[in-house]
């Protein structure tokens, strides 16, 4: 497929125009590969993205899971995902970006995802959606893939029922945030763990 078309399909622009000068401009990259032909001919499950001044995304959220998916050559193209924590939506973001079938984005907020993810046929929004109590009815196939930005609660409490979703050799990809993890004792000023043992600690008990 081209890619000037590859862009459009994927939701990263809305016109072969806009697209032809993003590639044009340089802003359109696989992986660390910036690629400047608009017509040249990509696979259909190519990792593109688009790269700005700052980021693409609809939150800052979405640069530390394309950045987690380029690290561990993990690509969502047709995959069905589910996004425990999407908020503004940043990793949902990615995931389309990427080509997934379809995302399930969970959050127990409401009113954060972004419109144009909203508007987005691949997006089932749930939304006042406690992940811990998710069931088929909320996400009736199978999960390919898991993502998660969540906090103020462990990991080990809020993924065991997500993880229940998925299908058999699914993928998690999960922020471990040590402040949630840890005893109040080790959480310093701020909220933040500095203790190198006690983020190593943190790390290792999450055995999902």
């Amino acid at each position: 497929m081209r890619l000037d078309q590859l862009l459009v399909d994927r939701g990263l622009v809305t016109s072969r125009n806009k697209a032809q000068s993003l590639v044009m401009a340089g802003c359109v990259f696989e992986g660390d590969r910036r690629l400047d032909k608009p017509g040249q001919m990509m696979p259909v499950g190519a990792m593109v993205f688009v790269r700005g001044p700052d980021h693409p995304w609809v939150s800052r959220g979405g640069v530390k899971l394309a950045y987690g998916l380029e690290c561990f050559s993990m690509n969502p193209h047709a995959l069905v995902a589910l996004d425990v924590g999407a908020s503004t939506g940043g990793f949902t973001d990615v995931l389309l970006a990427g080509g997934a079938a379809r995302v399930y984005a969970v959050d127990v907020g409401y009113g954060q995802l972004a419109m144009r993810l909203r508007l987005e046929p691949r997006v089932v929004v749930l939304e006042r959606t406690n992940a811990r109590y998710l069931s088929a009815a909320h996400v009736p196939e199978p999960i390919d893939l898991v993502v998660c930005d969540a906090s103020f609660i462990g990991l080990r409490t809020l993924l065991p029922v997500p993880l229940s979703l998925t299908r058999p050799g699914a993928q998690l990809v999960a922020l471990i945030k040590p402040q949630f993890e840890v005893g109040r004792e080790q959480v310093g000023r701020g909220g933040v763990v500095r203790d190198a043992q006690a983020q190593a600690t943190a790390c290792a008990r999450i055995t999902l």
